[in-house]
């Protein structure tokens, strides 16, 4: 087969139907599998065709004071108290900061519309609340967005700013080797809201890519805090992100008028081993593992570092 032929065939083929997706039906992973050497190439050749119009996607579309301080911080990790101190307390671990660079977001919206119009088979974030929009990010995920520079980008954005902020700000160390992503819409006649729910996660960065003059209303977002007993809502402004641990109960208002637009990235160990209650008190989904703290002897640069186990093929849904 050709590449070109890869970005036809992939154009030509038939989706599973939706209600046969919501059901988990064993075609609907076929179909993916099968396919999924295709949508790949497909996604390759769909960057070549559109290289001198398409937007090669990195970390200069983020805020700069942030990349400016991540960069200084991989550089020397004892400076990475200028990483924290970009970041704001909403809540006992959860924490907001500006993410996008709100001169760039509109590049990398294009980028993401033309991913959408590109004809090449995705798949929606199902596994939440029935969701009709968005795609899935990480390769672990069936029909995710596998155009190659999409995935450095998402690759550096993991392992270079979310990872070592995590660590820092939520103390995820040891849980926190393996990756998951999707984005998500939420509209007022579908996809309203999001139920009070946690994540399966040890961290959830969750990243709103609504340009400054996309106006919604309603969606604001309710935090728990566990320590006063009292609910804390906060609502998304452009190229904003939110950090938290996932175990951090939140919910979704529903959203009244417009839309809003989401990256959503996950952070978890191998077989999805996650934190389990408080900061102090972790263990794992193995009841055969003590429980421990990733905190305790932890030294700078080893928050800054890339974990050394390999991926798994586990993803939450």
């Amino acid at each position: 087969m050709t590449n070109n032929n890869a970005l036809i065939q992939a154009r030509n083929l038939t989706l599973p139907s939706r209600e046969s997706m919501l059901q988990r039906e064993a075609s609907v992973t076929s179909f993916w599998n099968n396919n999924k050497k295709l949508l790949e190439d497909a996604w390759g050749v769909w960057e070549t065709e559109n290289k001198d119009s398409l937007l090669i996607p990195d970390d200069s579309l983020l805020d700069p004071q942030l990349r400016k301080a991540i960069h200084e911080a991989w550089e020397n990790p004892e400076k990475e108290s200028n990483v924290s101190d970009l970041w704001e307390e909403i809540i006992p671990g959860v924490y907001t900061t500006q993410f996008f660079d709100l001169e760039r977001l509109a590049e990398f919206r294009e980028y993401l519309e033309a991913a959408v119009n590109s004809q090449i088979p995705a798949r929606p974030p199902y596994g939440i609340q029935l969701n009709r929009y968005g795609i899935m990010l990480d390769p672990r995920s069936e029909g995710h967005l596998a155009a190659p520079n999409f995935q450095t980008f998402y690759k550096d954005i993991m392992n270079r700013y979310m990872r070592p902020v995590a660590r820092l700000l939520l103390g995820t160390y040891g849980y926190d080797s393996q990756t998951f992503g999707f984005s998500i819409q939420y509209n007022p006649d579908k996809d309203r809201d999001l139920r009070p729910h946690t994540d399966a996660s040890a961290a959830t960065l969750n990243i709103n890519i609504n340009l400054p003059d996309e106006k919604f209303s309603g969606s604001q977002v309710d935090f728990y805090d566990s320590e006063t007993g009292k609910t804390v809502q906060t609502i998304f402004e452009p190229g904003k992100a939110i950090i938290h641990r996932g175990n951090v109960p939140h919910a979704t208002h529903p959203i009244t008028e417009g839309q809003r637009s989401n990256l959503v990235v996950w952070l978890y160990g191998e077989r999805m081993q996650i934190p389990r209650g408080n900061s102090n008190s972790y263990s794992q989904f193995n009841n055969d593992t003590p429980s421990v703290d990733p905190n305790v002897n932890i030294t700078a640069r080893e928050r800054w570092s890339i974990p050394n186990e390999p991926k798994d093929t586990f993803a939450p849904f």
